[in-house]
């Protein structure tokens, strides 16, 4: 199928922000413990605990913002059983996420030190479900203060002399759900009372997140904004892209019919819709857009593979994820004057993982590839990209073929992504060039495909998916034309 875009490189649309490629990593399943977190007697190679592969594995997709400890995870996490000497820290249950022992051995120095170590912003989640006002407002303390005081001494008995600094804050998480099953009135007075004493000590100026609504539930946003705004930084918005039912059976990751596939990319898409009406209530509010929109949970949810502990969220990773991130992305980009942070779900292990691991071995997923292509738009300047897209029709639905975007660079540099949603047909783009003067640039590429609908990487065949050089292009004038075979990520580069 044809498609036509016209790209106005002199035509900028604001900053795409960086933060809007972040991570999470919640106490859940094996991600932080074996998939971040190996202790440092372990064998595995370690930083102070930290395991060094996947270290540099997230080191290479510049993570600029990491969220933790959760979730639902974080309503019930008491910061203080995760301080002092890790073998007299409180063990407790993780009754959220398998039932099983959480012996707190990575907590907040620990997660303060990954931080370090990514170069990343740290994104704490407090927890107002089961816990005090005092609580949080120690753990602010705790974590920021840098004079005398009773929180500040107990951190330096614990190791650290420094304040850290901490810019982002959340104050509770699903308070709708796991996190207090509240309504939007209760929830926007507990969030007013809390954050007042979410303190900024010593010019470290906290960003305060406020927790937004599940999906489409456009009353919370309301009530939020109305009675709270001017309290906030940020709202948050969780949405999962499920091509089943939630309780019902959401799906296999592997070895799906082809119907799940458009399913699943028509769900991709629908976070577009989410996001315009979330930021129409929110421009009624905040019309000069100083709130951020937080989509600090998103990615593919599965039913979890066969043999693993139904709490643990472990889901093998796909081709289909790559164009599910692939797209969201290219959304996100469209509504980057409201949209200041995302994070994916999750980091390592579970849910749209960027790495699997299994004991010592570990492997990158199709996920983290379009991570590693996508970082060139990473607090880019986003470019006007008008673009007129066939659809791709399965059994009389219908949705675009074709996802584009395109930013430039500090360099000048400009990137252009495009996605192929469609698993059977070639998409050949036209893409008209304005504002440069095409006959003196260069242009490469890389694209991530496969040749089925669920091709994956193994611990046996690691490599099975990744990026290749792209040369699939011809520029005649002002024209690139552009063939994308089925299912594929590419990124071009045009300097």
């Amino acid at each position: 199928m044809k498609h036509n875009a016209v790209l106005n490189v002199d035509v900028e649309k604001g900053k795409i922000n960086k933060n809007i490629y972040g991570h999470f990593a919640e106490h859940l399943g094996r991600c932080i413990y074996e998939g971040i977190w190996v202790g440092e007697d372990s064998p595995i190679p370690n930083t102070k605990g930290i395991r060094n592969d996947v270290l540099e594995a997230l080191k290479n997709i510049n993570v600029p913002v990491l969220r933790w400890p959760g979730g639902c995870f974080a309503d019930e996490y008491h910061w203080k059983d995760g301080v002092g000497p890790r073998e007299s820290r409180k063990r407790m249950v993780n009754t959220h996420w398998g039932g099983v022992v959480e012996n707190n051995h990575f907590g907040t120095h620990e997660f303060m030190l990954l931080c370090e170590l990514l170069e990343c912003e740290p994104y704490i989640c407090g927890n107002v479900g089961s816990g005090t006002v005092q609580e949080m407002s120690e753990w602010v303390e705790y974590m920021t203060f840098k004079g005398e005081s009773p929180m500040a001494n107990w951190r330096r008995e614990n190791g650290r002399d420094e304040a850290w600094s901490l810019k982002y804050f959340g104050v509770g998480n699903e308070n709708w759900g796991c996190g207090g099953n509240m309504r939007p009135e209760y929830y926007s007075d507990l969030y007013r009372r809390y954050q007042t004493y979410v303190r900024n000590y010593d010019g470290n100026n906290i960003y305060k997140i406020a927790g937004g609504a599940n999906i489409d539930d456009y009353n919370w946003t309301e009530v939020l904004m109305r009675e709270s705004a001017r309290f906030m930084d940020g709202l948050s918005l969780h949405y999962y892209t499920i091509p089943g039912d939630f309780w019902l059976g959401k799906g296999s990751a592997t070895g799906f019919p082809e119907d799940e596939w458009f399913i699943t990319m028509k769900k991709a898409l629908h976070i577009d819709e989410l996001i315009s009406k979330h930021s129409t209530i929110m421009d009624k509010y905040d019309p000069e857009k100083r709130i951020g929109m937080i989509i600090d949970e998103w990615g593919t949810w599965f039913d979890v593979e066969q043999g693993t502990n139904p709490g643990f969220l472990y889901q093998q990773n796909t081709i289909r994820d790559a164009l599910v991130a692939g797209v969201h992305f290219h959304i996100f980009h469209d509504h980057s004057d409201r949209v200041q942070m995302t994070n994916i779900a999750q980091t390592v292990n579970v849910l749209q993982a960027m790495i699997l691991t299994e004991g010592e071995k570990m492997i990158l997923t199709p996920t983290y590839h379009v991570f590693e292509m996508y970082k060139v738009h990473q607090d880019a300047t986003k470019l006007a990209l008008d673009a007129k897209v066939d659809s791709y029709e399965y059994n009389g639905e219908k949705i675009p073929q074709v996802s584009l975007s395109a930013s430039k660079n500090n360099e000048g540099t400009t990137h252009v992504s495009l996605c192929n949603l469609d698993h059977k047909n070639d998409a050949s783009v036209d893409l008209d060039i304005r504002g440069l003067n095409t006959s003196e640039v260069t242009i490469t590429g890389r694209i991530l495909t496969a040749s089925t609908i669920d091709a994956h990487n193994t611990f046996e065949n690691p490599e099975n998916i990744k990026p290749e050089a792209f040369n699939g292009f011809t520029l005649d004038g002002d024209t690139l034309s552009i063939s994308l075979p089925p299912m594929a990520v590419v990124v071009l580069a045009i300097k």
